[in-house]
C-alpha cells in the first residue's frame, strides 16, 4: 500500500540546508529516519556528539562479537553457532576444516554463504564452483551442497527464512551499476564435478526445515545430474568485483552499497571507495537514529575507518533506536579526511524485524563495546 507521509518540510534555527555537509560550524547532524534511510528524514544539528554518554544500561545496548574467537570446526553447517536471529533471517559462524561427509539442504529459504576465509570446493545439484575469500555464494533453497576446503574455511552463513534473494532495484543507475550482473558465476558441470561423482558410496542428506534436521540416505551420491538448463541456479560473487557508489559531494548512506535483498531484510557490501572531497561533505558515517531496523555488521578486511578497536572477523549489532555513528577517533575526520580512499571490506545486514542473540556468543563478546563511544570530556 503507497504511504502518504506526513511531512512538513522546514528548516528551524541554525541548520544547513543539504544533508550531510555544510553544517552549521562545530555542529554534530544525527539523521531521524523512516523506512532505514529510504522514508522521510530530519536531520538534527548538536553541539555535542549525540553519542557522548557517560552511562549506558538496558536491552538497548550496541553489541559486539569476536567471531574469530569462535574457534570449533563443525561438519555441518546446521550444528554451526548460531548468532542472531529472527523469524526473517538466521545468521550463523561456521569454521570447516575438512571436506563435509554429507551433503546439505535448507528446506527453510535460501541460503547466502560470504566465505571470510579460506578456499575450496562447491559441489552441489548444479555442477561444481570454485570458491576463495571475500565470495558471496547464494544457493537457491532445496539445494544440495557440500564444501571440500583445501584451506580451512571460515563463514558468515545468511539465511532468508521462508523467502528469496533477489537484487535491488538499481533505478537510474542502471542494471550494470555496483556489478555487473555478467560477473556472477554459477556452477559448471566439469571435469571437477565428474570427478567427485566418481565416489558413489552411500550418502547422507541433513535437510533443515523449521529449525529442526531431518537425515535422508542414499544408496549412492545423489549429484549424478548430467545436464541442467532454466535460470535458477547458485550464484557467486566476489567483493572485488562490487563497485560502490559514491558521491564527492555527498556522504552516500549506507542502502546504496545493498547487494542482496530480502523481503524483510537487506545485505550490503563496503568496499573501498575514495573519500569525499568537498570541502563541506562529511567523510565519516552521520549520526543517524535507524528507528525501524537492526544494523549488524561484519567486518571482513582492512582498516575499519569508523570504528575503534574492531578487527576483521568481529561483528557489530546496533538494535534498532540505538543512536550510533563514527566512534571519537573517527570524528577527528569528520571534515578533513587523512587518506584519499577507505580501505575496509564488511558485509552489513539490516533487517526489519529485532533479532535475537544466540546462546554461543557470550562467551565472545566485548562487554565493554558501549563505551567505545564516550570521549574524555
Amino acid at each position: 500500500m503507497a504511504r502518504k507521509w506526513i511531512t512538513p518540510s522546514r528548516i528551524e534555527g541554525e541548520a544547513s540546508r543539504q544533508a550531510h555537509a555544510d553544517m552549521p560550524e562545530g555542529t554534530y547532524e544525527r539523521e531521524i529516519s523512516k523506512e532505514g534511510f529510504f522514508g522521510p528524514a530530519a536531520f538534527m544539528h548538536h553541539k555535542r556528539p549525540p553519542t557522548s554518554w557517560v552511562n549506558f544500561e538496558g536491552p538497548l545496548r550496541p553489541r559486539a562479537f569476536d567471531l574469530a574467537a569462535l574457534n570449533h570446526s563443525y561438519k555441518s553447517p546446521w550444528t554451526a553457532d548460531r548468532i542472531l536471529h529472527n523469524n526473517a533471517t538466521e545468521i550463523r559462524f561456521w569454521r570447516l576444516d575438512q571436506p563435509m561427509d554429507v551433503l546439505a539442504r535448507n528446506a527453510d529459504g535460501d541460503q547466502l554463504l560470504f566465505i571470510h576465509d579460506g578456499e575450496g570446493d562447491l559441489y552441489c545439484d548444479y555442477g561444481h564452483l570454485s570458491f576463495e575469500a571475500g565470495d558471496y555464494i547464494m544457493l537457491p533453497r532445496g539445494t544440495m551442497w557440500r564444501l571440500a576446503p583445501s584451506k580451512a574455511v571460515s563463514i558468515l552463513m545468511i539465511e532468508a527464512t521462508n523467502n528469496h534473494y533477489t537484487l535491488p532495484d538499481k533505478g537510474l543507475l542502471g542494471p550494470h551499476a555496483i556489478f555487473d550482473p555478467a560477473v556472477l558465476e554459477a556452477p559448471s558441470i566439469n571435469d571437477a564435478f565428474r570427478e567427485h561423482q566418481s565416489n558413489d558410496d552411500e550418502t547422507h542428506v541433513e535437510i533443515k526445515k523449521r529449525g529442526q534436521v531431518s537425515v535422508a540416505t542414499y544408496p549412492y551420491n545423489p549429484l549424478d545430474v548430467v545436464g541442467w538448463h532454466g535460470e535458477l541456479a547458485p550464484v557467486k560473487l566476489n567483493v572485488r568485483d562490487v563497485r560502490p557508489i559514491m558521491s564527492h559531494r555527498y556522504h552516500v548512506p549506507p542502502s546504496a552499497h545493498t547487494t542482496f535483498l530480502s523481503d524483510r531484510f537487506v545485505v550490503c557490501t563496503f568496499a573501498p571507495r575514495p573519500f569525499e572531497t568537498d570541502p563541506g561533505a562529511l567523510k565519516v558515517p552521520f549520526f543517524h537514529n535507524n528507528d525501524d531496523y537492526d544494523e549488524v555488521l561484519f567486518y571482513h578486511a582492512g582498516d575499519f575507518f569508523s570504528r575503534d578497536n574492531i578487527d576483521a572477523g568481529m561483528m557489530t549489532f546496533h538494535p534498532s533506536g540505538f543512536t550510533h555513528g563514527p566512534h571519537p577517533k573517527a570524528l577527528e575526520n569528520m571534515l578533513v579526511s587523512k587518506k584519499p580512499a577507505t580501505d575496509e571490506y564488511a558485509v552489513m545486514i539490516d533487517t526489519r524485524d529485532p533479532l535475537d542473540v544466540g546462546p554461543d556468543v557470550d562467551a565472545v563478546e566485548n562487554k565493554d563495546y558501549v563505551n567505545s563511544w564516550r570521549t574524555s570530556e
